[in-house]
């Protein structure tokens, strides 16, 4: 007998992989002009590493913005990893594709939003409670927080079937 399909499987992957296909092109290309992303991960998901500093300041989430100050991003089927700045401390992070639970590109109003289930599984959620970590201590925080309103967050709610 063969299984049902199971398309909320099916629709996390495929936006899991506009993560992916976005962080490639960066990876190859750069970003032009205003645009940058934000990424929202757990931060205590199995695989994610950081360092012990940062995941003593964020518990349990941590948002990064990859815009003018990162290098050496590498991205690999199950994760990517990046370094990023830190009150002028070069840092490296590896996250886990399956950790993150939002990505946005405020330049274009575009966002996912993504909540880790208990079972690993992905699922849709309407709210987050985010921390941000920006990639420098200069950037100024009130336009991150403002830019963070812009983007389109697609739910995943009105694809479900809830039982």
């Amino acid at each position: 007998m063969v299984g049902e399909i199971n398309y909320n499987q099916l629709v996390e992957h495929a936006l899991l992989n506009v993560v992916r296909d976005s962080l490639n092109h960066a990876a190859e290309f750069g970003l032009s002009g205003q645009q940058h992303f934000y990424v929202t991960f757990k931060t205590h998901n199995t695989g994610v590493s950081i360092p012990a500093h940062l995941k003593e300041r964020y518990k349990d989430e941590m948002t990064i913005v990859v815009q003018h100050q990162y290098w050496d991003l590498i991205i690999e089927e199950e994760f990517f990893s990046l370094g990023l700045s830190f009150n002028h401390q070069r840092e490296t992070l590896i996250i886990p594709f399956d950790a993150i639970t939002a990505f946005a590109d405020p330049s274009v109003q575009f966002g996912l939003q993504f909540n880790i289930a208990s079972d690993g599984e992905a699922a849709a959620d309407d709210t987050a409670d985010e921390q941000t970590a920006d990639e420098t201590s200069d950037e100024n925080t009130q336009t991150d927080k403002e830019e963070n309103k812009l983007g389109e967050v697609i739910a995943l709610d009105a694809f479900r079937n809830n039982k």
